[in-house]
Formats: C-alpha cells, structure tokens, sequence
C-alpha cells in the first residue's frame, strides 16, 4: 500500500506530474533524515520492506537514484540530496495540514516528538508527563535525548527544549517556568579535607569537577555574579564529563566541587550529601523553553502540551 497518496486535480494544472509519483515522498524524506530504512520504518509504523518497496518504486518513476545503500548505512545521491531539498518543506507542509484536522476531533491525537537534554528532562518533562498522559491518552510522547544541541527542523521533531539563552533566533519559544539558579556544591567530607572556598579566587586550589559541550567540545567556563556582573572561570580539576550527572554523582562520592543547577542538588542539599559553597556569588538565568519552528502551524497535539506544561511548571 501507498505510504502517501494524493488525488487531487490542482496538483495537474499546468503541470506534466503524474499523481502516482507522489507516492513514497514520506518514505524518501523519512529514510533521508534516519539514514536507516529500519529506523524510518519504526517511525512510519510500517515493515522495514514497505519502505524498501516505496522508494524502489519511487526511485523506478523517477527514472533516477535517489539514495546510496550499503548493509551498513544509507546515504543520499547528489539527486537525492537536490530533490530532498525540494520535496521535504512540501511533505512537512502535508504532514503539517494533517495535523490540522485534528482541530475538527474532540481531542489532540498522534505522536509529540520533543527533543532535550537529559537535565531538561529531569526538571521539566518528569513533572509536566505524567499529567499531560493523563488528560490526553490519545497523544503518544516521543522524546529524543540529546545533550547536544539538534535541529529539531531537520530531524523531524515537533519541538524542543532548552535553556532560553540556547534556543536559535529563528523559533518560536515560550518560556517554562521561572528563572534558575545555579550551585556549587561539595560533599561533608571533601570539604572537611580540602577546605571550604570562600570566594571566586579559592577555586583554583580545588578539583572541579567539569563538563564538555557534546556538540563543539569546549570545555564549560563556570559563571559567577561578581561586583554585579557575570564572570565567567576556566577552573581547574582532575575529571571532565560530557553528561552533568557525572559531576554531581562524583561531588556525592567525595571527587570535588560540582556545578550544576540548584534544583538538581537540592535533594541532597536537605540530606545533608551535599553542602552549598560560594552562594553569594550564584547567578540566575532564564528559565527552560519550549520551542518550534516558525514556518510551520503549531499542531494541536503540541498546542496542549504547552498550555499543560505552563499550568504545572507555573
């Protein structure tokens, strides 16, 4: 059967298009961004062979080859990456008209795919899930984790969340709750052995436990308030993580000082794991975002995931 089928006579005006060759643009634009026929079949909901099928025979009518295949990876010609540019704003346009009939049904329905870092998941998605699921059973969750930073364009997704200073000028963004701060933090016994730092300049004389950027490989600089302004420090420290997990789960073992958000550390804050250190020089940033893309209709699905996530996060 057709993955994507369209009968429509405008689409013949002052045009040689046979209607047929539509079918399989959705398989093309979906194995052109999975690099995979397993993957996009997963996607599709559909047999790993129905997609094999669907581009064979778009590739036939088309009279030309449209991806590189290999028992290892996918890859798409110079034709397939030309008409890929072509093709994928229309079928995204199809996909977005689909979605919008959803207006016309009592309740939102199909898959949200949202990207975020794992931490975006921790302090946003784990609270907003389970009362989203609840009001709407007909909505399927898909979330791509992801600690680098995605374009959500290109991959596919309905949306992403990220720190507001994160999020490219050219989406929409709406703001997920307040604004955050920021914490150092050291277990009982690190301290008790190395000393308590007590301004900006002890840090250079501890083990600071740091984070790297998955996606350009820096080296995180930790920023501090200092006379009013943000300072930002290259620390030094024996141990670098590209997930923030890792220092906090290395600063409870007793490795060094972490950084990382308040909201995370503050379960082991009320412990008495973890003890806050350099306080007065926090600073507080904009809160979490969600965000989409611009040229495309927001679908109702994620329409009311927002207005959810904005009740719950305040």
């Amino acid at each position: 059967m057709p993955i994507l089928a369209i009968r429509h006579e405008a689409l013949l005006h002052n045009c040689d298009m046979k209607l047929d060759h539509l079918d399989g643009l959705v398989a093309f634009v979906t194995v052109a961004r999975r690099r995979s026929f397993t993957a996009a079949a997963a996607e599709l909901d559909v047999s790993p062979s129905a997609v094999s099928q669907a581009m064979r025979q778009l590739e036939a009518r088309l009279g030309v080859r449209l991806l590189h295949r290999t028992t290892r990876s996918v890859s798409l010609t110079e034709a397939g990456a030309s008409y890929l540019e072509r093709v994928a704003p229309a079928v995204g346009d199809l996909a977005d008209a689909a979605e919008g009939l959803a207006r016309f049904r009592d309740r939102p329905s199909g898959t949200l795919r949202i990207n975020t870092s794992r931490v975006g998941y921790a302090m946003v998605l784990r609270q907003v899930v389970p009362v989203f699921t609840a009001a709407h059973p007909e909505v399927t969750l898909e979330f791509v984790i992801d600690d680098g930073f995605s374009d959500i364009v290109a991959a596919g997704l309905d949306a992403g969340i990220r720190l507001g200073e994160n999020v490219q000028g050219d989406m929409v963004a709406q703001p997920l709750g307040p604004e955050l701060e920021v914490a150092v933090a050291a277990s009982p016994g690190y301290l008790a052995a190395r000393g308590i730092p007590r301004a900006l300049e002890d840090l250079a004389r501890h083990n600071c436990l740091r984070f790297r950027y998955v996606t350009s490989g820096a080296v995180f600089r930790w920023e501090f308030m200092q006379e009013g302004r943000l300072v930002e420090l290259a620390v030094p420290g024996g141990l670098i993580a590209n997930d923030p997990w890792v220092a906090i789960a290395a600063a409870l073992d007793g490795v060094g000082l972490a950084y990382s958000f308040t909201g995370l550390m503050q379960p082991y804050f009320e412990q008495g794991s973890l003890v806050r250190v350099l306080a007065p020089y926090s600073p507080r940033f904009p809160g979490f975002h969600i965000y989409y893309s611009s040229r495309r209709q927001v679908p109702p699905k994620l329409r009311a995931f927002i207005a959810c996530a904005q009740q719950v996060l305040g």
